[in-house]
């Protein structure tokens, strides 16, 4: 059995690798080819901004150069896919649409759940690939079916929040071979292979936001939703007007625009309908139970109502112990301490120690 699972040669395994134009594709890629894997290098375009350097951004035009000098200098074969209708529907659009209904996205997870672990993944299917090997910070187990995952060996950048919507097929599918090292071991490899984005910076916020704010992008796709509201306290005090609700979030203090308060407040509540914002003090936030919609879960451990593990709602956070209850595809998680500033449209994902139980997204 090789590295990957399967049960025959390297030279005979045929991977495609999602090449993001980064360190750690790039790396992902040439280990497998200098094992003797049959790779091939894809790379997607996914908006049209060629001209692009910073270093939050991927996938743009510096970066599709960047995977095909890669694959050029160890010889393998790359190819750029257009997925920008498939990007914009299944990510850009769900993220306005998010903040125009008073919501929180995570497009990160959007995008594993369409674009690469949908879209991509059926591809590498139909060129007949064994495998779609990503290079994300996650550990996979198991066999070629009921796969398990879990968090990364270097829990800085672990990356396994952002792949709790992976259904069992496409798990059982992908292969992430960076899971069992720290970064500082990867950055060392690229310099081994001498390659060309050994030094590059790492992606950072959300790659198609391109400007100094998410605010922008918002206002040059859906304008209209920019409309004047009213800013009111939780006794129902108006306090000021907002200039439109897609420029607030639950948990936000700064950039609001009230002064004067005794207290630091908080938004507490996006109202869509009536188009208002309320404000708190942090205490007002907090809270032990979570509802969640679409639940998906990655261990059929879990058949009674009620299951104690651990859960978070921010990737950055440390999990807080507690209770999942569930029922069909719904449910809540009850924290047995309280967490603060939950927006729905945020993902709440289950643990059990290192192990990603699933997830669902917080109503």
């Amino acid at each position: 059995m090789n590295s990957l699972g399967f049960d025959k040669a390297e030279k005979d395994t045929k991977i495609i690798v999602a090449m993001s134009g980064g360190v750690d594709s790039s790396v992902a890629a040439v280990k497998l080819k200098k094992e003797g894997y049959d790779v091939t290098g894809i790379t997607l375009r996914l908006y049209n901004q060629p001209n692009i350097s910073k270093s939050k951004s991927c996938c743009a035009g510096i970066d599709i150069n960047d995977a095909k000098k890669v694959a050029n200098q160890y010889d393998f074969p790359h190819y750029v896919l257009d997925f920008q209708d498939k990007f914009y529907d299944g990510v850009i659009s769900n993220f306005v649409d998010s903040y125009a209904n008073g919501k929180t996205p995570v497009p990160c997870i959007k995008c594993n759940q369409t674009v690469k672990f949908s879209d991509l993944l059926n591809e590498s299917k139909k060129l007949n690939a064994d495998s779609l090997i990503t290079g994300h910070y996650a550990i996979r187990k198991g066999g070629l079916t009921g796969s398990k995952l879990f968090k990364a060996k270097d829990k800085n950048k672990d990356q396994s929040y952002f792949l709790f919507a992976t259904l069992q097929d496409q798990l059982d599918y992908v292969r992430f071979p960076l899971g069992n090292y720290l970064k500082s071991e990867i950055r060392k490899m690229a310099k081994d292979y001498k390659l060309i984005v050994s030094d590059k910076p790492d992606s950072q916020d959300i790659c198609f936001v391109t400007s100094n704010s998410y605010r922008d992008l918002i206002d040059k796709i859906q304008p209209e939703i920019n409309k004047e509201g009213n800013i009111f306290d939780i006794h129902g005090r108006k306090l000021g007007t907002h200039k439109g609700i897609a420029n607030y979030t639950v948990g936000q203090r700064k950039g609001i625009g009230i002064g004067g308060q005794e207290k630091p407040l908080y938004v507490k509540e996006v109202n869509k309908d009536q188009n208002y914002i309320i404000l708190a003090p942090h205490k007002n936030l907090q809270k032990n139970k979570i509802f969640f919609k679409d639940l998906n879960l990655l261990n059929n451990e879990i058949k009674i109502q009620e299951f104690e593990c651990s859960a978070k709602i921010r990737s950055t956070q440390n999990e807080i112990s507690g209770k999942l209850k569930i029922t069909d595809d719904i449910g809540y998680f009850l924290f047995d301490e309280p967490i603060s500033a939950t927006s729905p449209g945020q993902a709440c994902v289950f643990y059990k120690n290192d192990q990603v139980l699933g997830g669902g997204w917080i109503i």
